[in-house]
């Protein structure tokens, strides 16, 4: 066995391992139970909402999955924050020209046009699209959701038109997200090329060479380890738990809200009990 194929490089930690798992379970049961909805009448939605209990009990499960996600997100910020702010990271997954050239040069490469595929470092241009997109859906979705959890309160500020738009938006941002990861995400990282690093965290040096050379120079030449001395950490500690307090207290709150701004409009109303008809007596013919 090469060396190359049983050297293992950490690319994420258990913690964060965890943040995508929570995430990933929370966007199923977003996708399975918000599409039972959006095509109701078809025999899977069907089946689905009677497993689970009926539409009640599925529309709990569609918010229940919501506030993790909410939390999710907000944890991400706050993580983020600590990443960049105290450790000083790279912000790594921000998008820049390179990604474009990079895009292009792996085009021309699958087409047979380019002899190489192009050297990327810690993310890849497709891994910061899906990111990207991710966020940018998470945005839509919370909005429209809100209009939709809240229809009283957002037409006190907006015009009614917005709630069905919302519910369009917010079926047709489902569908696309879920499509996404099906058939890019999946393939990408499951199918295409089995990718581990989510399941123990680490990816061998053929891996690593072969999706993220860059880092793999990075982390050889010791760049990825460095970290600020004990001293400037607390120092940084000192000035972002504060504000990460302040953040996170306005995120609960806004959560809060979000949860509890009314009890919404879209219940089921319960049926009707069996009744005699009344029929007024018709006096008998001479």
């Amino acid at each position: 066995m090469s060396q190359s194929s049983t050297n293992l490089y950490l690319r994420f930690p258990i913690a964060r391992r965890i943040e995508h798992w929570v995430m990933m379970l929370s966007f199923t049961l977003l996708g399975i139970t918000g599409l039972a909805q959006k095509f109701s009448g078809h025999p899977v939605a069907v089946s689905i909402l009677n497993t689970l209990g009926g539409i009640e009990s599925l529309r709990t499960i569609h918010h229940i999955a919501a506030i993790v996600m909410m939390f999710g997100t907000a944890w991400h910020i706050l993580v983020m924050g600590y990443s960049v702010f105290v450790l000083r990271d790279q912000m790594s997954m921000l998008p820049s020209l390179q990604d474009a050239k990079d895009g292009i040069q792996a085009l021309l490469y699958n087409i047979g046009f380019a002899k190489t595929y192009p050297q990327m470092g810690r993310y890849t241009f497709e891994e910061k699209m899906e990111y990207w997109a991710f966020v940018w859906g998470a945005a839509v979705m919370g909005m429209t959701g809100f209009l939709m959890w809240n229809p009283i309160t957002a037409t006190n500020y907006l015009p009614g038109q917005f709630v069905p738009a919302a519910k369009a938006a917010h079926g047709g941002e489902a569908v696309l997200a879920v499509l996404a990861i099906i058939i890019w995400h999946m393939y990408g990282v499951h199918i295409k090329r089995f990718n581990k690093a989510m399941f123990t965290g680490k990816q061998t040096e053929a891996e690593m060479l072969h999706e993220h050379p860059l880092e793999l120079a990075d982390m050889k030449a010791g760049i990825t380890d460095r970290r600020p001395d004990a001293a400037t950490l607390r120092k940084r500690k000192m000035i972002y738990y504060p504000i990460a307090a302040i953040v996170t207290l306005g995120m609960l709150a806004g959560i809060f809200g979000f949860i509890n701004a009314e009890e919404t409009a879209l219940t089921t109303i319960t049926p009707l009990t069996e009744s005699e008809i009344y029929s007024p007596q018709q006096a008998p013919q001479p």
